[in-house]
């Protein structure tokens, strides 16, 4: 049975990758298979009383070490601030290639604290910084200081006890260039470095909060029990400053998610399924049903999305326990056909995501596929003909081209980038100034403007010819022949239309890293956590790989 990838005209639609899940697929999930037989070590924990001070932390394997090292420091409560324009931090950290020696321990607490205003060297290879959840942090140390663990219900509706405001990586700030390491086996899926990075930061708050519990009273204090550990993650704040990311990135983004249909359509092709294949499948979709009632947001948006999923999944699994017969000829086939008929696209996606759980075999391959050569594609084909570019147009943007970008709801949004901290952000054309400020992320519009020019352009023109005269859309032709070999690259979508919902964008990114329990605190901006439920430092070398869906409490 040979089973068709998915339509890129159904699944680029902002709704559709709005409704992704991490899978087996996630960067965070690959590093820590990666990293699993690795050595980990606390190297350093020179924290005063209160917790300020330095540690490092490391994984070591044959020569080859990666070290993070942790700056926390003092702030008063009038400099915490999430946003970007943030100038302190309650901690600062660096991932550092190799073992730092004094000398670099020296440097970088002088430079990693600032962040974006400090200067890093090629030995370090990402950059970042948290803030504490204050009251779940001082809740902690409060009552660990009492011999007593703390309040679980709290810890589940916060799910952290740091989030992280950003984390940096290839040549910014001074930081080590991709093409330094690139080659490096272990490294070799995208932010596998800044999936570290989050990884040995989640320990160092542990670590951390027990340092400051002790000290507080030496002789009653416990530990964080390490099941309660197990079950926080870190948390983030994400922005706007993402959404353009995966515009400016399009070989790589379809390689993201060409990876996931062309694991989807393996699965659907498998004739048949052993029993304890179908089990676990069955477990992780029962289990997982704990992970959605837990998930906390006061955004209606976002509540409503969960009401539909959870009662899809619930339909789901009535389906395959009362209905359902895992014996027949392909079964992923026929489930993947009951989903997009009877559920919504949140619960098509979230189940896609599970059915990759039992098949090690035909992810971990595609895995090595998810990073790009861009500078590879970066060149237009100046010799073709303006008859080829149409062609693409007609053929991979069919809906994009029906778009009438006359009507004010159509080019109502416009995308900038804000002076004060070079983030970009999304405002209202007919109602703010600054649209003679627009950044080049209305791809829709653009493609249709090119088709519009194409029109009146003779078939046989060479496109080197045609950008003498129309050198303002080089972008968007040097897209199109993209998306020509590259199905997945573009988003089939208006991304400055008056109804445009921008987290979309940022879950779509955010499901690839492995994120779980999205909040929106607006269109604009949501809270996620990483890692939680993770096994610690000290379980990687045995771990269960389903614990993404095992309970969060």
């Amino acid at each position: 049975m040979n089973i068709k990838l998915r339509d890129p005209n159904i699944i680029m639609k902002l709704s559709r990758l709005g409704s992704f899940h991490q899978s087996r697929l996630s960067f965070l999930r690959s590093f820590l298979n990666e990293f699993k037989d690795w050595d980990y070590k606390r190297d350093l924990f020179d924290l005063d009383e209160k917790g300020y001070g330095t540690a490092i932390y490391s994984f070591k394997k044959n020569d080859r070490v990666y070290s993070l090292v942790c700056f926390a420091n003092k702030i008063n409560e009038d400099e915490r601030s999430d946003r970007v324009i943030a100038t302190k931090w309650d901690a600062a950290f660096t991932l550092h290639d190799g073992v730092p020696l004094k000398k670099d321990v020296e440097r970088l607490k002088n430079e990693v604290p600032k962040q974006e205003v400090g200067r890093l060297s090629y030995k370090e290879l990402t950059l970042s910084r948290a803030n504490k959840s204050v009251r779940v942090f001082d809740h902690v140390v409060e009552n660990l200081s009492k011999g007593i663990q703390p309040d679980l219900d709290l810890l589940e509706k916060v799910g952290y006890l740091y989030r992280t405001t950003a984390v940096y990586g290839s040549g910014k700030f001074g930081l080590a260039d991709r093409f330094r390491i690139k080659n490096r086996e272990e490294i070799n899926g995208p932010f596998r470095l800044e999936m570290m990075l989050v990884y040995l930061v989640r320990q160092f708050t542990f670590d951390q909060v027990n340092h400051v519990a002790k000290h507080r009273n030496p002789k009653i204090a416990v530990k964080l029990d390490p099941k309660i550990c197990k079950n926080l993650g870190i948390g983030n704040s994400t922005g706007l400053g993402m959404a353009p990311f995966i515009v400016n990135h399009p070989t790589l983004l379809n390689n993201w998610i060409l990876c996931r249909e062309t694991a989807l359509k393996k699965i659907r092709e498998l004739k048949n399924v052993k029993a304890e294949d179908s089990d676990l499948f069955i477990n992780c979709v029962r289990n997982s049903i704990k992970n959605i009632t837990s998930w906390n947001t006061e955004s209606e948006y976002q509540l409503n999305k969960i009401k539909l999923l959870l009662e899809d999944v619930e339909k789901f699994l009535n389906y395959l326990e009362k209905q359902f017969n895992f014996q027949k000829d392909y079964p992923f086939n026929e489930i993947y056909l009951w989903l997009e008929k009877e559920t919504c696209e949140e619960c098509i996606e979230y189940i896609v995501s599970i059915m990759m759980e039992p098949f090690a075999k035909i992810t971990q391959p595609l895995i090595k596929k998810m990073s790009s050569d861009e500078e590879k594609y970066f060149n237009i084909p100046t010799d073709r003909t303006i008859e080829d570019l149409k062609a693409i147009l007609e053929k991979k943007y069919p809906n994009i081209l029906t778009i009438d970008f006359e009507k004010k709801e159509n080019h109502k949004k416009f995308w900038f980038i804000s002076k004060n901290k070079e983030e970009p952000r999304i405002a209202d054309r007919f109602k703010e100034q600054g649209s003679d400020l627009e950044q080049p992320l209305a791809i829709a519009r653009d493609i249709k403007k090119l088709y519009d020019r194409l029109l009146t352009s003779k078939k046989k023109l060479k496109i080197g010819h045609f950008l003498i005269d129309h050198d303002d859309l080089r972008h968007v032709i040097r897209r199109a022949f993209i998306i020509e070999k590259f199905p997945y690259s573009e988003i089939q979508d208006n991304t400055i239309s008056e109804n445009i919902i921008p987290i979309d964008m940022l879950r779509l990114k955010l499901s690839f890293f492995g994120a779980l329990k999205f909040d929106p605190r607006s269109d604009k901006w949501l809270r996620i956590c990483m890692f939680q439920g993770a096994p610690l430092p000290n379980e990687l070398k045995n771990y269960d790989e389903q614990w993404v869906y095992k309970s969060h409490n």
